[in-house]
């Protein structure tokens, strides 16, 4: 349906953990901005041991990262201190204003920074109108606050006409 293609990630996978990022280095993307709750951990939860190494990997592999999440600092901090990122809190996604911060702290365009989020609304709607190309991941854990489980029901409906445009169903 036309009216949601604006929605519409560049790509869909079951986590943020199965992207190819040596692949994409190779094509030139420089710079990887990334949502937290449900994306790289359960909501509210420290970052894990698989998180820390992915982290590790990007920055081997010479990527800057951004941590980009509309929570207060105090969760995203809590997140950072193990992954050693940068970040920007109370991001207000879907607004471009901190994906264009970001991608200018790390030294990106649009043309060379991706985005990993759970979201459709927020996270990958804020990330195309930036430009940025944009990898939605299934969420990690099904215990969410009451706001986004009503977002997500409308995420329902978006993601059905987008996997049958993708010829899936």
């Amino acid at each position: 349906m036309k009216l949601f293609e604006r929605f519409y990630p560049d790509e869909y996978l079951d986590s943020a953990y199965a992207i190819d990022f040596e692949s994409l280095y190779a094509r030139g993307y420089r710079g990887v901005i990334f949502d937290i709750d449900n994306t790289l951990v359960p909501h509210g939860a420290p970052a894990d041991k698989r998180s820390i190494a992915l982290f590790d990997r990007l920055r081997k592999l010479g990527f800057e990262s951004m941590l980009l999440s509309n929570n207060k600092e105090p969760r995203v901090k809590m997140f950072n201190d193990e992954v050693h990122s940068r970040y920007i809190y109370k991001a207000g996604k879907p607004s471009t204003k901190n994906y264009l911060k970001a991608m200018k702290l790390m030294g990106t365009t649009p043309k060379t920074t991706m985005f990993v989020g759970d979201q459709l609304f927020t996270d990958v709607w804020g990330a195309k109108k930036a430009g940025i190309r944009t990898w939605l991941v299934k969420p990690i854990h099904p215990k969410e606050e009451i706001q986004i489980i009503l977002k997500r029901r409308l995420e329902w409906i978006v993601l059905f006409f987008y996997k049958r445009s993708k010829g899936r169903r």
